[in-house]
């Protein structure tokens, strides 16, 4: 599927042959440098006692901090640099693609896979880690003799939760942004009757993303969990 070349791109002078063949990777690396910048920006003249852009993002920070404890408990502030991480990333290419002559990094089954990838070995090595082997026999069951029945459903299940969590992010933007493109290719006037669909679209990319990150809380949590 060709798209159109991505004029800022085209600025910085790559061709758009590149642009075709690497155009998501490009697009994800410029969404973290978005996200580097404004951290490099947010983190400047810290003050003990806060005040303009520092209690924005210090009121941010903590709100983030405080679902996750509704969710991980006491560690949630372990896992918060990548729980932030990941649902920052997720949300800013979400949002990227509506602004015009881009697309999201998340309308590639790519990026999301790379995100579901991440929390599958964090929860698997944080489940180790925090266990030991006794972690490795909850796929074979409570019982021993049902072990080579458990342990082929419990890898399925375990492996169902990457591939979940990608194909429902992807599809659900991919799917947005087709929608609203065939809306500008049917409407007389592409800036007035699209805005429901781009309202509802800015809502979907908050909505993914909150399912994307409880999702990846939860399955954490119960590589955690001391029933192991």
């Amino acid at each position: 599927m060709e798209h159109p070349p991505v004029y800022l791109f085209l600025l910085l002078g790559i061709p758009e042959h590149i642009q075709e063949e690497y155009r998501y990777v490009m697009l994800a690396v410029l969404v973290t440098l978005i996200l580097t910048l404004i951290s490099l920006w947010a983190k400047r003249n810290l003050q003990e006692i806060p005040t303009g852009k520092q209690n924005f993002f210090e009121f941010v920070v903590g709100g983030i901090l405080d679902f996750m404890e509704e969710i991980m408990g006491h560690e949630a502030k372990r896992f918060l640099p990548l729980i932030g991480t990941l649902g920052f990333f997720i949300l800013t290419s979400n949002l990227l693609g509506l602004i015009p002559g881009f697309d999201s990094p998340t309308a590639n089954i790519n990026a999301t896979g790379g995100c579901a990838i991440v929390v599958f070995f964090t929860t698997h090595i944080v489940g180790i880690k925090r266990h030991g082997l006794k972690y490795v026999k909850q796929f074979t069951g409570p019982i021993p003799w049902l072990a080579p029945l458990m342990i082929p459903i419990e890898l399925i299940s375990h492996i169902v939760r990457p591939v979940s969590l990608s194909i429902r992010l992807f599809g659900n933007i991919f799917g947005g942004h087709l929608v609203i493109g065939s809306f500008l290719g049917l409407v007389s006037i592409p800036l007035i009757y699209p805005l429901p669909m781009m309202a509802m679209e800015i809502f979907v990319a908050f909505v993914q993303t909150l399912i994307f990150i409880v999702l990846s809380m939860i399955y954490i949590s119960l590589a955690l969990s001391e029933e192991h």
